[in-house]
């Protein structure tokens, strides 16, 4: 397991170098954690290899399937699961010590609908899920990157949202949440002008924090600060209704 831990970030194309939308900041990576990885990590964890995954034979049932990217600690993810038992919850994380805190969370719930990559989402999308396979990707909380010169390594650009667009259902749906009012405004500028997607608040819209998405720490860090909090909830258009051809034509 030491390799999981320490292992060189892929590279999806020879000779070119991706910006990353994050930095390993691994802090404190407790004995519980470490313990988590070497026992539990058989039974939760999916190690990526870069090829299209079978989720239903990973789970051993075929059911709606939701992605959470970015997990942290797994505060969200753990009670996803928990709540939402009829569908397959998938989660990435870049953290170890997020990653071993939430295997040994669902060890200890007895979760059996919840798999996750430690490794780099944009990897995971191109390389493990299949096109049209997620009924709904959740974003919470996203590293803002807040100065000007950072921007470019947001998760949310352009190609990214495309991206997404390509895995979700028809009518599938897209949450993110941010507590930064100018993250949010490239969401929007980013999300509102994507082929494929609509936002259900209408354009430049967000709505109420929804019943399924917890109060995480960030959150409560972020309006201690006196940040607002910005929920944007986006669905999957199939190409009848958003101006697209389907593919293959």
């Amino acid at each position: 397991m030491a390799d999981l831990l320490q292992k060189k970030p892929y590279t999806t194309e020879p000779g070119r170098r991706a910006v990353r939308s994050f930095v390993l900041r691994q802090g404190r990576f407790t004995e519980a954690q470490q313990r988590a990885f070497e026992a539990l990590w058989p039974r939760y964890g999916l190690d990526f290899e870069g090829a299209v995954r079978d989720f239903d034979a990973v789970f051993g049932r075929r059911a709606p399937r939701v992605l959470e990217i970015g997990f942290g600690n797994g505060e969200a993810l753990r009670l996803a699961a928990a709540h939402d038992p009829g569908r397959d919850h998938i989660g990435i994380e870049v953290h170890a010590p997020g990653v071993g805190r939430l295997l040994n969370a669902l060890a200890a719930d007895g979760a059996t609908n919840v798999r996750v990559y430690h490794h780099d989402a944009v990897e995971v999308l191109e390389r493990e899920i299949a096109d049209a396979s997620l009924d709904e990707v959740r974003i919470y909380f996203p590293d803002p990157w807040h100065k000007k010169r950072h921007h470019k390594r947001r998760l949310v650009q352009p190609a990214f949202a495309a991206l997404l667009v390509r895995k979700l259902v028809a009518g599938g749906r897209l949450h993110l949440a941010t507590d930064w009012r100018d993250y949010a405004e490239q969401m929007w500028d980013v999300l509102d002008a994507t082929p494929g997607l609509r936002n259900r608040a209408g354009a430049r819209g967000h709505v109420p924090r929804p019943h399924w998405r917890p109060q995480t720490h960030f959150e409560t860090r972020g309006q201690r600060l006196g940040h607002g909090v910005w929920d944007l909830l986006y669905d999957r258009q199939d190409a009848r209704h958003d101006g697209t051809a389907p593919e293959g034509t």
